[in-house]
């Protein structure tokens, strides 16, 4: 990518180049608008690949930023080169990383997309090393990159639209109504009244288990809490017993998360009076119980 690429390169170089930069543009542009249209989402699923939990959001939409930013740069010509560029860093960092705490991720999924499964192992190098082969074709035969300023003013515009999706994303997660009741052990139970405190979990989840232990140490006082188990709910009491947690447990999962969507979990929401409070989504290190304690819900 370093050399003069000449201004009108053979007809297959031409085809071979643009079909390696709209292919890995559509994969940074999927990748990026995600994280920068779900940021709090794309946290959580970075937290779980081993992002610092307290980076994690500021990660996830440094990410969604950059990345939408090569794919864009990747489809204009004029940019292509510095797109290929910083698409290549992008990769070549997300593979370091993941190699560093390869141990640790081994079969866990990658967290690079908000719908395609990808297991952390051999295949998955393999598979970033052919994007980033892409990547490299896609920076080869194009003119020098150049117009710095207008490349600043894309980023300056991407910045505020992450900016703005997430102030939108947050004021969507508050105030929303809770269903009148959901059902419990069969039953209707109310969820209009007091403070109640909702988590969602996964029953085979670590992460899952282990906030739910530092949460069962909490004094709760007059919060209610409802656990929901996001998959095999069958297990649900089990993970109650396994955590110490006390309270009620629910099966409505698609009620109550068309009412308080989440990415993955494990995830809460905080309702007073059938209203939601805050949505919480770090449950690492003093969290949940610093916010916890800072609504008053648990002291």
């Amino acid at each position: 990518m370093e050399g003069v690429s000449p201004l009108n390169p053979p007809a297959w170089k031409s085809l071979l180049n643009w079909t390696a930069a709209i292919l890995i543009a559509i994969i940074f542009l999927v990748a990026g608008l995600w994280k920068v249209t779900d940021p709090t989402g794309a946290a959580v699923r970075l937290a779980q690949a081993k992002v610092p939990e307290n980076l994690s959001l500021f990660t996830a939409i440094s990410l969604g930023i950059a990345e939408t930013l090569a794919g864009v740069m990747l489809l204009i010509p004029k940019f292509r080169r510095w797109g290929a560029w910083l698409g290549c860093a992008l990769l070549v960092a997300f593979m370091g990383f993941i190699a560093i705490h390869y141990n640790e991720l081994r079969g866990a999924e990658c967290s690079c997309f908000p719908w395609v499964k990808r297991a952390v192992g051999p295949g998955f190098f393999v598979a970033d090393s052919l994007m980033l082969l892409c990547a490299i074709v896609a920076g080869l035969w194009v003119r020098r990159s150049e117009g710095l300023r207008n490349a600043v003013l894309i980023l300056c515009a991407l910045s505020v639209f992450a900016g703005v999706s997430y102030g939108v994303s947050a004021a969507r997660h508050k105030g929303v109504q809770a269903p009148a009741t959901i059902m419990v052990d069969g039953k209707p139970y109310s969820i209009q009244e007091g403070k109640v405190f909702i988590y969602f979990f996964d029953p085979e989840c670590m992460h899952c288990l282990d906030a739910g232990k530092r949460m069962a140490k909490l004094n709760w006082g007059v919060t209610r809490f409802v656990g929901v188990a996001t998959t095999q709910p069958q297990f649900a009491p089990n993970f109650m017993q396994a955590t110490a947690l006390k309270g009620a447990v629910s099966t409505d999962l698609q009620l109550l998360k068309s009412r308080f969507p989440f990415t993955a979990p494990p995830a809460g929401v905080a309702l007073e009076n059938g209203y939601e409070t805050a949505a919480l989504t770090q449950f690492a290190d003093d969290e949940p119980a610093a916010t916890l304690r800072k609504l008053k819900f648990a002291n």
